[in-house]
């Protein structure tokens, strides 16, 4: 059925298909030189203070490693601030235990999560309001810092003339589900943002990007935002938190960090699915037709190549030659974008099942929203 549509199709179906792989294969190509090319190794060791600002809600089995790797520091001028977010495991009491040690730690309690705020983002808020430095880096309870991190950051940032900086950080797999699922943030860099637009148009904020896992900005560039009320409700606070310096008129960059900063992102397939599903409609801004909008795009011309070249295949269609080309140049895309974050070659084999997993968790955003169901996340539910 699905080939017999696609040669219904086929006189601008297939030319279609093929010129967009071949767009998607060379901003993919770019966007890796593009980060590259900007990308400096870490040469600031000392400089104005840094704040580093964790959010932590029970999460008793990362906290300890996350602090000790930033403890662990070749930049000389730095703070610590972890925000203790009403944990209801042993977290607390691993964050005083290091504090105790060590007083460039500083523990916060969370207050009471308010009705009209997002747990993620009211927890930055307080911690954003506490921090002395001159440049916050906002991080995950969950990464692991090499000693170069924060001197990376400051380096960055002064030398690209950037006032804010993120980009990919080192992902680990340690399931199927999570490798093909967690590898879909790449989607951005590949099949999304010409990066360089990022870099040479002002003010238009659709092409910045960002990773909350690891995220430097300028002090007084955040609060000139409005700091952490502007995106209050909103998952996807990272997104949104470069949407906003780009439209003030700053300059954002979004770099490679694989060296300096790893992460096991989720642990499974389901939570996987839960994490990143949570921020795709509201990536879209909530907005039903571009969502719909960006799931035929998605089985049309990301996901419907691998199995029409498989009805090719079968029926020995004209057409063969034609789709077996866009297939090579959708592997070679992937397969790139992986060898780019230092990850193994073969997972680029894994897009059909990536893309059939993006449109699962489209619209499975898109039903737990309307339904007003929401999303469970950190024991709190997110509408």
């Amino acid at each position: 059925m699905l080939h017999n549509l696609a040669q219904f199709l086929s006189p601008f179906y297939y030319p279609a298909l093929l010129i967009a792989a071949s767009y998607f294969f060379i901003l993919s190509l770019a966007n890796h030189y593009e980060m590259w090319r900007f990308t400096m190794g870490p040469e600031v060791f000392n400089g104005p203070l840094v704040s580093v600002l964790i959010p932590a809600r029970n999460e008793e089995r990362n906290i300890e490693r996350c602090v000790n790797s930033l403890r662990n520091q070749l930049y000389k001028n730095y703070e610590i601030l972890v925000l203790n977010d009403n944990s209801t495991d042993n977290t607390l009491q691993i964050l005083n235990r290091i504090a105790e040690m060590d007083d460039r730690v500083r523990v916060l309690n969370g207050e009471p999560l308010p009705k009209d705020w997002y747990g993620k983002p009211f927890a930055l808020h307080q911690l954003s309001l506490k921090a002395r430095g001159e440049i916050l880096i906002f991080t995950d309870a969950d990464t692991i810092h090499n000693p170069t991190s924060i001197s990376w950051a400051v380096t960055n940032l002064r030398g690209l003339n950037a006032d804010m900086i993120s980009g990919y950080i080192g992902q680990i797999f340690l399931t199927f589900g999570e490798l093909i699922t967690v590898p879909l943030m790449f989607f951005l860099t590949g099949f999304v943002i010409p990066l360089f637009l990022n870099r040479t148009v002002s003010k238009l904020s659709f092409f910045s990007a960002a990773i909350g896992q690891f995220i430097a900005i300028r002090n007084d560039v955040f609060k000139a935002i409005g700091g952490c009320e502007v995106f209050k409700r909103k998952t996807s606070e990272d997104i949104y938190m470069a949407r906003y310096v780009k439209k003030m008129g700053y300059q954002t960059r979004f770099l490679n960090i694989t060296e300096h900063v790893k992460c096991r992102m989720y642990k499974g397939y389901r939570q996987a699915v839960e994490g990143i599903g949570k921020n795709i409609f509201d990536f879209l801004g909530k907005n039903t037709l571009v969502l719909f909008l960006m799931i035929i795009a998605v089985f049309f011309f990301l996901f419907f190549p691998f199995p029409l070249l498989i009805g090719c295949i079968v029926t020995g269609s004209p057409w063969l030659l034609h789709v077996v080309i866009l297939n090579i140049l959708y592997t070679l895309t992937w397969l790139f974008m992986f060898l780019g974050q230092r990850l193994h070659w073969w997972y680029g084999f894994l897009w059909p099942l990536m893309f059939l997993n993006l449109l699962y968790m489209a619209g499975w955003s898109y039903f737990r929203t309307i339904s007003g169901r929401g999303f469970l996340w950190k024991d709190r539910v997110v509408d």
